[in-house]
């Protein structure tokens, strides 16, 4: 069948309708399809716009056409996408009464609506996979509460911190990543059927039923928005691409800290290879390609940010070129979820390095400082320039934090020209010992294995909740 005839003196040519044609994308959207065409014919049965027994036929060649699947169309340089290959299929059961199955329905809307079907199932996955992956850190944290490791800033050994807290900083973002896809997912879930090309049509359809037989939320109350928003699919991909950012950082930290000079992790074999050349490598292959797999996704919202900042409303052809980057956004990030999930729980901490890392380059001098405010109430900017002296002093002098006692602090306080501090040496060796500098953060949200416990039990809570309502 031929859509073209009663308007076109001739078809396109094969090379232009190959051009044309969006079926290499389309497979994507067959099932949806399929839905959609079978609510909108149960509507206008139930709205007795066609007949009834003519929408029997129809509904049943639609259930034929899904048991069979997407190989059972036939494809042919005439048909342009999915939806005509699928129209032609129920003509081929039942005769040309099929285009009942068109009216008061344009491909416009029907491409919308199929985009969101598949779109808001999509999403559904990449947030189960996001939760797994927290659920996976929540319970390796529980292994490592007080396994001490440095923290950075500035990729300068900062202060001490624990595996555990380290693990939950990447969790939080995670969930965040999750957030903003489930804030998402309420803009996707509307429903554009019934807009038809553009100013929905003169038959009485039923917009509220249609959106109950396709679980949408809501219908779009605009039908030339209904027809050409895609803004829905560059919030998704900007979504996935903030996730991918989350996953280059982990990946970015791991080859890092796998290599000799940090030797914090090792990353298992299965995630690795070796040198064509040098047979001592073990290259961390998965996580630089996963690093770099997060610009293929942030390439994608470029493009379709793209195509969308200049068409003038409503429908244009332009809008057929979004969707394959928006499933290929998709496809790279679920992919890359879920490698790098495996990949990051798999990971070997070096626990005598981590500690290490901790108790050297005077990592615990913060805490040196706020004991001197604490315990003598000087100002904190006096404190600072003590225990920066005692620092550059000691590096000098190839002293290490185990040296430091309250002698020492006062001979380079006096120097300085302030008085001398008295402070009690034990005092000065806990404020200097990395895990018990850690405990002492007690505040919500710090690293003390308390208040880690405190974070896990509520991204535990958060995790349980958000498996319930996925059914899970």
């Amino acid at each position: 069948m031929n859509l073209r005839a009663g308007r076109l003196k001739t078809g396109m040519s094969d090379e232009a309708a190959e051009y044309n044609s969006s079926l290499e994308f389309d497979r994507v959207i067959f099932e949806a399809d399929i839905k959609c065409n079978f609510a909108h014919t149960l509507m206008l049965k139930e709205e007795g716009i066609i007949d009834s027994q003519i929408a029997d036929n129809i509904l049943c060649a639609l259930n034929k056409l899904e048991e069979e699947g997407y190989d059972a169309l036939v494809f042919d340089p005439s048909v342009e996408d999915v939806h005509m290959a699928i129209e032609n299929y129920v003509t081929d059961q039942i005769g040309p009464e099929a285009g009942f199955m068109h009216t008061a329905k344009s491909r416009n809307d029907q491409v919308a609506t199929d985009i969101r079907l598949v779109l808001r199932e999509k999403i559904n996955e990449v947030q189960i996979g996001i939760l797994e992956f927290i659920e996976g850190l929540v319970e390796l944290a529980g292994e490592h509460l007080e396994t001490v490791m440095i923290g950075y800033t500035h990729l300068q050994h900062a202060q001490p911190i624990t595996i555990a807290h380290h693990l939950m900083a990447h969790a939080q973002a995670l969930k965040r990543d999750y957030q903003r896809l489930d804030d998402c997912y309420k803009r996707v879930n509307l429903n554009p059927l019934g807009s038809a090309a553009m100013t929905t049509t003169s038959f009485p359809i039923n917009r509220e039923l249609t959106t109950k037989l396709l679980g949408f939320d809501a219908y779009l109350e605009n039908s030339m928005d209904g027809v050409s928003s895609r803004d829905f699919v560059s919030e998704t991909v900007f979504d996935l691409s903030a996730l991918m950012s989350t996953l280059a950082k982990i990946c970015e930290e791991l080859i890092l800290w796998n290599t000799y000079e940090f030797g914090i992790v090792e990353i298992d074999d299965e995630y690795s290879s070796t040198s064509s050349i040098m047979p001592q490598k073990k290259n961390p292959d998965i996580a630089e390609l996963a690093r770099a797999k997060s610009t293929v996704v942030t390439g994608e919202l470029m493009t379709i940010l793209s195509i969308l900042k200049a068409i003038p409303y409503t429908y244009n052809k332009d809008l057929q070129e979004i969707t394959p980057h928006l499933w290929n956004a998709i496809e790279v990030s679920q992919a890359t979820l879920s490698i790098v999930t495996k990949m990051y729980l798999s990971v070997k901490f070096n626990k005598e390095r981590c500690l290490e890392l901790a108790g050297s380059n005077f990592a615990t001098a913060t805490d040196l400082a706020d004991i001197m405010v604490r315990e003598k109430s000087i100002p904190f900017r006096q404190a600072h320039k003590i225990v920066g002296r005692i620092v550059n002093e000691a590096t000098a002098s190839g002293l290490s934090e185990g040296d430091i006692t309250s002698e020492y602090i006062d001979n380079i306080a006096t120097k300085l020209g302030f008085d001398s501090l008295g402070l009690n040496d034990e005092l000065v060796s806990k404020a200097l010992n990395p895990l018990e500098n850690i405990k002492m953060r007690t505040v919500l949200g710090g690293p003390s294995p308390e208040m880690v416990n405190i974070a896990r039990d509520n991204l535990k809570l958060f995790l349980n909740e958000e498996f319930e309502k996925k059914g899970i």
